[in-house]
C-alpha cells in the first residue's frame, strides 16, 4: 500500500518528538526541516519513511522504545519540558531514560494524576477534544456553594464569552471552612477547574487530578511514577473496544 501524506506536525508527534501543539511551536520557530528545507507553515505534508524530517538538525525517526508514565505531581512542579523561569518539571520526577514530554496540563499549584510518554499518538488520543475524555478532580472550594452555584457549575460556566461543556459536580464532603467537590469534565481548557469555580463565588483552595480516562491515580504517592499497563495503554488509545470517551 502506498505511503500516505501527512501533516507534518502529526508525523512529529507520532514520532515521540513532541505533542502535537509542541511540535507546532517547533516548527512556527524554524527549527524543522523537510528534505534540508527550513519549514515555518504548519500546513506542511509529508511522506513517512520517504521525506527527510530533522528538528535541530538531528534526523527524526520513530521512537526506539515506546515509554508511558502515571505521574502523582506534587505542587510547585510545572507541567512542561523545560521552564523559562528555571522552575522543577514533571520531567525532574522521572527517569531519564528517554525523551518524554506530558500529555495535557496540571497547573504548577495542583496535585495528582499526569501522564508522560513518547508515544505521539497516545498524546493525541487523550488531549483531542473529539475523544472527550473524562478527567475527574477532587477539588476544595472555599465557602458552601448553593443550589445555584452547584446548577451552574454542571451546565456550564461562561469563560472568555464561551460557555464550559456539562460537566458532572457532587458535594462529597465538607470542612470548616470550604466544601468538597467531586468534578467531572471532558474538556481541556487552560485552568479550567479553577476558573470555573471562581466564576461562580468560590474560589479553589486545593486541587488533585484522580483519574485521566481509564487510569487513575490509585495509592500512587504524591511525586511517585508507575508504568501504565498495556491494558490502560490499549483503553487510552481505544484499541481495546472501550474507546477513550466514558459514558455519563
Amino acid at each position: 500500500m502506498a505511503t500516505e501524506p501527512i501533516r507534518l506536525q502529526k508525523l512529529l508527534a507520532q514520532a515521540g518528538v513532541a505533542s502535537r501543539r509542541a511540535a507546532e511551536e517547533l516548527i512556527r520557530q524554524g527549527r524543522v526541516t523537510v528534505n534540508n528545507i527550513v519549514v515555518t507553515k504548519l500546513g506542511k505534508k509529508v511522506l513517512p519513511g520517504i521525506d527527510s524530517v530533522a528538528v535541530d538538525g538531528r534526523e527524526v525517526g520513530a521512537p526506539e522504545h515506546l515509554v508511558y508514565f502515571a505521574l502523582n505531581k506534587p505542587a510547585g512542579y510545572v507541567s512542561t519540558v523545560k521552564d523559562a523561569h528555571a522552575r522543577r518539571t514533571v520531567l525532574d520526577l522521572v527517569p531519564a531514560t528517554a525523551r518524554l514530554y506530558p500529555v495535557g496540563r496540571l497547573d504548577a499549584d495542583s496535585e495528582g494524576l499526569l501522564l508522560l510518554t513518547n508515544d505521539g499518538a497516545l498524546a493525541f488520543a487523550v488531549t483531542h477534544p473529539s475523544h472527550e475524555l473524562e478527567k475527574e478532580y477532587r477539588v476544595l472550594v472555599a465557602g458552601v456553594p448553593d443550589t445555584s452555584a452547584l446548577r451552574q457549575l454542571r451546565q456550564g460556566v461562561s469563560l472568555e464569552g464561551r460557555p464550559t461543556a456539562p460537566a458532572q459536580v457532587e458535594v462529597v464532603g465538607q470542612e470548616p471552612d470550604g466544601t468538597w467537590l467531586r468534578v467531572v469534565l471532558h474538556e481541556g481548557r487552560k485552568r479550567q477547574v479553577r476558573r470555573m469555580a471562581e466564576e461562580v463565588g468560590h474560589p479553589v483552595r486545593y486541587l488533585q487530578r484522580v483519574r485521566i480516562g481509564p487510569v487513575r491515580l490509585g495509592r500512587l504517592g504524591l511525586g511517585q511514577y508507575r508504568e501504565l499497563t498495556p491494558q490502560e495503554v490499549g483503553a487510552l488509545k481505544g484499541e481495546n473496544g472501550s474507546g477513550v470517551s466514558s459514558s455519563h
